[in-house]
C-alpha cells in the first residue's frame, strides 16, 4: 500500500488539473467580456490605468478556483484522516478521529488560502499588463495594435482569442517584451537567444535562423505568430505552475490542520508531535530545501526555517512571509509522528 505521501502526491497531481483549467477560464472569460474599443479608447489618450480598468481583471473574475481549492483542500484533510496513526487519550483510550472541514480552522484556512491566491493572481496580472502597455508607448506601437497584444487575436478556426499578455505575470512579460527587441535588433547574437527559450514554437525556428542568417530583423507577420504563441504557451506554463503551487498549499495546509483537530480530538498537548521535513529527495529541489530536509521540530506551530531566512510550518505555507522562491511548484512534505505511548507510559508510573 502507497504510504501517505505519496497518495498525498498522487492527490495533488491528480486534483491541479481542476485549478489548472479553472484559471485557464477564468482567461477566457475575462477575454470574452472586455469591450476591445474601450480599451483602445484609453490606451489612444495614454490612460495606462483607464485602459487595466477596461480590461476587468478583477478578483471576481477568478473567484471559480476558489471552489477547485476547497476541494484539494477538502480531500487532503480526508486522506491524511483515512491515514491517521492509532489515536488515544490520555488515558490510553482509543480515540476515533474523522475529519472535519466545517471546523472552524478549516473554514479560516480555506478563506486565507482562497484570497491570497486570488489576491496574488490578480495583482501579477495586472503588473503584466502595466509592463506591456508602458513597454509598447517605449517602442512606438499604435493603441490598436497594443490593445491586441493584451487580449490576444481572434483566431479564425476557433473564434477565440489567442496569444494575449492577459494572465501572465511580470516577468514573463518582461521576457516576451525583451524577445520582441531581440528579433527586432537585427543582432544575430541577440536574436538566437530566442532559439533557447523552452517555451517556444520550434515550428518557427526556421524562419528565425534565416533571418539571422540574413542578419535582418525578423519581419513582422512572423514576429507576431512568434511572439502569439510564446504567450499562449507561457500562459499555458503559468497556469500549471499556480495550480500545482496551490494545489500542494491547499493539501499541505489541510493536513496540517487534521493533525491539528486530532491532537484536540484526544485531548493531547502540541508538544507531544515531531515534524520532520521530507524534500523530493532528486536534484530537482530547491537548494534551501536541500538543506532543510530531515529537520525536525516539535510542536504543531514552531516553524521550519529555511537557509533563506523564511519561516514555513509545511511546504507551501505562505502565512509567515516565505515567498515564492519558497513555495512555487515545491513537491516536499512533512512527517508527523506521535509521542504518545510514550506520554502514557510516563502518565502510568506516577
Amino acid at each position: 500500500m502507497a504510504t501517505l505521501r505519496q497518495q498525498l502526491l498522487d492527490l495533488i497531481d491528480g486534483l491541479s488539473l481542476s485549478l489548472e483549467n479553472a484559471f485557464l477560464a477564468a482567461i477566457d472569460e475575462i477575454k470574452s467580456e472586455l469591450v476591445l474599443r474601450e480599451v483602445v479608447a484609453r490606451l489612444e489618450v495614454r490612460d495606462v490605468e483607464g485602459a487595466i480598468q477596461a480590461l476587468h481583471i478583477d478578483p471576481a473574475a477568478f473567484r471559480p478556483l476558489s471552489e477547485a481549492l476547497r476541494q484539494a483542500y477538502d480531500a487532503g484533510g480526508a486522506l491524511t484522516a483515512q491515514n491517521m496513526p492509532r489515536l488515544s487519550d490520555p488515558m490510553g483510550a482509543r480515540v476515533v478521529f474523522r475529519w472535519d472541514i466545517s471546523n472552524q480552522g478549516a473554514e479560516a484556512n480555506i478563506r486565507n488560502l482562497s484570497s491570497t491566491m486570488i489576491t496574488n493572481i490578480t495583482e501579477q496580472t495586472v503588473v503584466a499588463v502595466r509592463q506591456t502597455i508602458v513597454a509598447a508607448y517605449a517602442q512606438g506601437a499604435g493603441p490598436n495594435t497594443i490593445a491586441l497584444d493584451l487580449v490576444g487575436r481572434k483566431s479564425a478556426t476557433t473564434g477565440r482569442r489567442e496569444g494575449g499578455v492577459l494572465g501572465l505575470n511580470g516577468p514573463q512579460a518582461e521576457l516576451i517584451e525583451r524577445t520582441r527587441i531581440n528579433l527586432l535588433s537585427g543582432d544575430p547574437a541577440l536574436m538566437r537567444k530566442y532559439l533557447t527559450l523552452k517555451t517556444r514554437d520550434k515550428r518557427l525556428d526556421k524562419a528565425v535562423q534565416r533571418a539571422i542568417a540574413a542578419g535582418k530583423p525578423l519581419d513582422a507577420d512572423t514576429l507576431n505568430k512568434v511572439l502569439m504563441r510564446l504567450r499562449d504557451r507561457n500562459l499555458r506554463l503559468r497556469g500549471e505552475m499556480v495550480a500545482r503551487t496551490e494545489t500542494l498549499s491547499a493539501v499541505m495546509s489541510s493536513k496540517h490542520e487534521a493533525f491539528q483537530q486530532a491532537l484536540s480530538k484526544s485531548n493531547r498537548d502540541a508538544s507531544l508531535v515531531t515534524r520532520k521535513w521530507r524534500s523530493a529527495g532528486d536534484r530537482k529541489v530547491r537548494h534551501t530545501h536541500q538543506v532543510l530536509n530531515a529537520t525536525e521540530v516539535t510542536g504543531m506551530d514552531v516553524p521550519f526555517q529555511s537557509p533563506s531566512g523564511a519561516l514555513l510550518r509545511y511546504p507551501g505555507d505562505t502565512s509567515l512571509g516565505a515567498g515564492a522562491s519558497e513555495v512555487a511548484g515545491c513537491r516536499c512534505d512533512v512527517e508527523y509522528n506521535f509521542n504518545f505511548a510514550e506520554a502514557f507510559a510516563r502518565s502510568r508510573g506516577r
